[in-house]
């Protein structure tokens, strides 16, 4: 087999193995709980990552730490107009030129239609970069679910399906 060949199916291979990987993750909720990333010796503190904060490492500073509503405190410094939904916000990223974007904002909003004290509030990611960094947000569309308190409870990046929202929600909105 000549290089050329060679460099063909690799780079088919890859294309492949990353769109397999978008197709299984793109539209998936996924806790927003802190995760521990490295425990250092006997005793020592962990290193805690928590989406949409900087990670702490050694002793954690309280006066630094994540607020119960840190997501829902950020969005009204970029939008004071925002409301908070009474017991849920569907918060999506979006942008101009984004197809999926189109698509997520009718799944919301049909949700929020749906499921009484749940909100839709839609954020152009190009006009509100500080709160895209603030919260994390890596593409569009992400949609965040903020609990009553404004909390984020669950992400998803990429396009979800209606059920998918529904059943996120099921956990966060008490019947």
């Amino acid at each position: 087999m000549g290089t050329g060949l060679t460099i063909v199916v690799i780079a088919v291979v890859l294309a492949l193995g990353f769109g397999l990987y978008r197709a299984r993750t793109d539209g998936r909720f996924k806790s927003a709980t802190p995760k521990v990333v490295e425990q250092r010796g006997d005793g020592a503190s962990p290193v805690v990552e928590q989406r949409g904060a900087p990670a702490t490492s050694g002793r954690r500073d309280h006066s630094t730490a994540p607020t119960a509503g840190a997501a829902w405190t950020a969005v009204l410094e970029a939008l004071p107009e925002a409301r908070l939904g009474e017991r849920a916000t569907l918060l999506q990223f979006s942008s101009a030129f984004c197809a999926p974007c189109r698509a997520t904002r009718t799944i919301l909003s049909d949700v929020a239609d749906v499921v009484p004290g749940v909100v839709h509030l839609e954020v152009d990611a190009e006009h509100h970069l500080e709160l895209v960094r603030a919260l994390d947000v890596l593409r569009t569309p992400t949609t965040l679910i903020l609990d009553a308190t404004g909390a984020e409870a669950t992400r998803a990046s990429g396009a979800p399906r209606k059920e998918a929202v529904l059943s996120a929600l099921d956990g966060i909105v008490e019947a």
